[in-house]
């Protein structure tokens, strides 16, 4: 069985590669936890001149036209690099949700100015309740001569207070089937009654409570249909899942390759700390981990990017993968002993990060409560 990249697939990622190497050092992604835009306008521009921003976007609109599996490849890199900054919501939660669900002239309007990196989007959907379901939408917009007017407040909002577009999942008719009666919205982030909150998270990643107060909107802002957004909203959140199971990948196979090498160069009693079976052993199982994140996260990017039903091959990654960059992050502090725990060495940002990643677009205990009923159960 041949899973191998084409060589379009492997110079994307070889290139990205020693570009983060080069421009995303750990000291970076440290300087940017303090940050408070958590990114710079200089790395952000260079990513848009490499095409980046519009990896996914048809060329029509300014994009380089490539697959949403294309898109993953990178995630994978930007997850080994711990790669800080809007990228994601950007490029996975903004571009993808105009590109489903906009009209031409939303297209038109925003996507080109995501390709050149000067629109930073991100998607509104979570709430205080935290739940990807439908019946966690309560945000809601009221429809007025002309318009609508949105009230709400979101919880969980990534890169919200460096974002010029914000979608914003509001109920605007109240229906049995929760998932009917949602409709999504195109929000300038910086309208009157939007009021941004960054919050503090494990990660040091830049998430923010968004409250809406009486936010007008015009007709001409619905992204897609009125009162039919949930369909939309589920597909973003199966690439969101997918992408970030990609990020957790490269997480987890940085975190083997350091463990790797401090078990070979670490010597204790006389011989490498790698020769002890028990760390040997530790080795192996966080090996077994990321391969089985490797094939499981290719496979739901590659049917998601193919338009092919996904739902439980995306449950299946988001899953597996949400629980195994924990175990190999773990067993990497094992292996590195003392040193592994301090904050001055760089595996806890790793760790951090796993720990954000696992709960975002649905935690393990969710995924797999979605894979049982695609079984019947």
């Amino acid at each position: 069985m041949d899973l191998g990249f084409d060589e379009s697939q492997l110079m994307l990622k070889s290139s990205a590669r020693e570009f983060l190497q080069q421009e995303c050092p750990t000291t970076f992604v440290r300087a940017m936890e303090t940050d408070a835009r958590g990114y710079t306008s200089e790395l952000w521009k260079r990513m848009a001149d490499l095409g980046w921003l519009g990896l996914a976007v048809p060329e029509q609109y300014g994009g380089l036209g490539l697959k949403f599996f294309d898109l993953s490849l990178l995630l994978e890199e930007m997850g080994r690099a711990l790669l800080p900054g809007p990228f994601f919501s950007t490029a996975v939660l903004g571009a993808m949700s105009i590109l489903e669900a906009g009209s031409e002239a939303q297209k038109a309007q925003h996507l080109p100015r995501i390709a050149r990196g000067d629109l930073i989007a991100t998607l509104a959907l979570t709430e205080p309740s935290a739940t990807y379901e439908p019946s966690g939408v309560h945000a809601t917009a009221a429809a007025t001569r002309g318009g609508y007017v949105l009230n709400g407040v979101k919880l969980f909002v990534p890169d919200a207070q460096v974002a010029d577009l914000l979608i914003v999942a509001t109920r605007t008719r109240a229906a049995s089937n929760p998932a009917e009666g949602v409709t999504l919205f195109l929000v300038d982030a910086k309208a009157p009654g939007v009021a941004i909150t960054p919050l503090v998270t494990i990660a040091s990643d830049k998430q923010a409570e968004v409250t809406l107060t009486n936010v007008q909107a015009p007709a001409s802002a619905v992204l897609g249909k009125p009162d039919q957004g949930w369909p939309t909203i589920a597909r973003i959140v199966e690439m969101a899942a997918v992408g970030k199971c990609a990020e957790m990948l490269g997480g987890a196979d940085r975190v083997l390759d350091m463990t790797v090498n401090y078990v070979k160069e670490r010597v204790q009693f006389g011989r490498p700390i790698g020769s002890f079976q028990a760390v040997q052993h530790h080795c192996a199982n966080m090996a077994t981990d990321v391969e089985g994140c490797r094939y499981v996260t290719y496979q739901a990017a590659w049917r998601v990017s193919e338009g092919q039903p996904a739902a439980q091959e995306v449950a299946i990654a988001k899953a597996w993968v949400s629980d195994a960059y924990r175990r190999v992050c773990a067993l990497g502090h094992q292996s590195h002993g003392a040193i592994g725990f301090t904050k001055e060495y760089d595996l806890q940002l790793f760790t951090r990060r796993a720990k954000s990643a696992e709960v975002a677009y649905g935690d393990a205990d969710y995924h797999r409560e979605l894979v049982a009923q695609g079984m019947g159960l």
